[in-house]
Formats: structure tokens, C-alpha cells, sequence
């Protein structure tokens, strides 16, 4: 099944999102935004899915925001006022984050190509993330005057600690897979040819789990970053 900007496949109990703009690297716009968390919401509410899987199509997991979509792209009228990123943020991004990390099935990311931006602050928001050897990871934020998005500045102190997120998003260098692993940013690097298939074997075996504990299991991860010992 297609949906525009993504194409959405049922293997079972599990549900496979790829984000389809393969000829933008899967830059987001707004439409797709909208598309990808009605996407999430209605794998949410389908009681024969346990388990979504979120890849990219072609070269790309996803290039972070297509900065010529019309919602962010500046005005070529002389005296129009710029447009207010942090509207887009508030309308698209904050529900989609906040989406991801509650969502009442395992989400796993499969990160093939590069992840970038909002991009790879996606795949981080998902339980379980595997990459491709020759996948990449950018927090392209500092170069264009912003600041980590999607759930960004929550997530990398919590995955690579203070320092390590710091530096990333900072400097904004590229991370390479095998890299990303060691420092604990995602789970685990696997073949370029063998991601897929890895990706779907760990997402048929957490929905043939308790779906439950999972997400009680993800939810009291995070909490636990809050709070004391007892």
C-alpha cells in the first residue's frame, strides 16, 4: 500500500513504513509529516499489529527537513516576513516525537544511507535502531543556525551522555555506523545487503513477544533517567 510520500507493507505482525521520497534523499515536508504520523497512529490502533518497522527508500533513510517545502522556505517577495520555523516544529515535529516515544507497540528503525537532521533524530526516537554499514549519522542543526529538533536535545544526552552530545551537535560532524554503535547511539551495525532482513527478523520477534512489557519495559527506561534509586 502507498500513501504518497510513504509506502507501507504488512509482513504479518509487523508493519513496515519506508519513507518514500527517494529522489530528495526522504526530506520532509510537511504533507509527508502529516502522512508519516497518521501512519504511526493507525499501525497504533490496528489490533493485528505489533510491532512498526521505519526504513528509508533508495540511498537515504531520511535527509532531515526538505528546506524548499513550501512551510520553511523563504519568500522570494521582497518584505515578506520570514517564515516561523518554530510553528512547523510545533505543528509537525512535536506530535510526531512525541508519537514515536509513546507508542503502545516497538517501533525499530532500520537506517540505511544517511540520517540527517530531524532525520536521524527519527530513527533515534525508535526502540531498537539498526544501520547499515554505510549508513550515517548528522546532527546538521549548528551549520544552518538551529538547534536539534525532533526530540533531539531529550534524546542524545540520554543515549551518548552529555559530552558526547555536546560535540555531535555542535560541531555537527558526520557519524558513521560502526562509530554510532561503539558509542552506544544505536544498537546495532549489520551489512548493507542484510539490513532489511535483520531489521524485520528483530521486528517479527518483538511482536511475537509480550507487547505489553515492552512498552512498559521502554517507558520505565526513561523514566528511570528522572528519577532516584527508590
Amino acid at each position: 500500500m502507498s500513501d504518497l510520500s510513504l509506502h507501507i507493507e504488512q509482513h504479518g505482525a509487523v508493519r513496515m513504513v519506508r519513507l518514500n521520497r527517494p529522489q530528495a534523499l526522504n526530506a520532509f515536508t510537511a504533507a509527508m509529516l502529516g502522512q508519516l504520523r497518521q501512519a504511526l497512529e493507525a499501525a497504533a490502533d490496528d489490533v493485528h499489529t505489533r510491532c512498526v518497522l521505519l526504513t528509508g527508500a533508495g540511498r537515504a533513510f531520511s535527509a532531515g527537513q526538505d528546506l524548499a517545502d513550501p512551510h520553511v522556505a523563504p519568500s522570494r517577495e521582497p518584505g515578506v516576513a520570514p517564515k516561523d520555523i518554530g510553528h512547523m516544529l510545533e505543528q509537525f515535529y512535536v506530535p510526531l516525537a512525541l508519537r514515536l516515544r509513546d507508542m503502545p507497540i516497538p517501533v525499530v528503525a532500520a537506517v540505511n544511507g544517511v540520517a540527517a537532521g530531524a532525520g536521524a533524530n527519527l530513527a533515534l526516537s525508535c526502540d531498537l535502531v539498526l544501520a547499515g554499514e554505510s549508513a550515517s549519522f548528522i546532527q546538521a542543526f549548528s551549520k544552518i543556525g538551529l538547534i536539534p529538533d525532533c526530540g533531539g536535545t531529550w534524546l542524545l544526552p540520554r543515549l551518548v551522555g552529555r559530552a558526547k552530545a555536546l560535540e555531535l551537535a555542535l560541531l555537527g560532524d558526520k557519524v558513521q555506523a560502526t562509530e554510532a554503535e561503539r558509542i552506544g547511539l544505536i544498537a546495532r551495525v549489520v551489512p548493507d545487503a542484510e539490513l532489511l532482513d535483520n531489521a524485520l527478523a528483530a521486528a517479527q520477534r518483538l511482536a511475537g513477544m509480550p507487547t505489553q512489557a515492552l512498552v512498559a519495559t521502554r517507558r520505565a527506561l526513561d523514566a528511570a533517567m528522572r528519577l532516584d534509586y527508590e
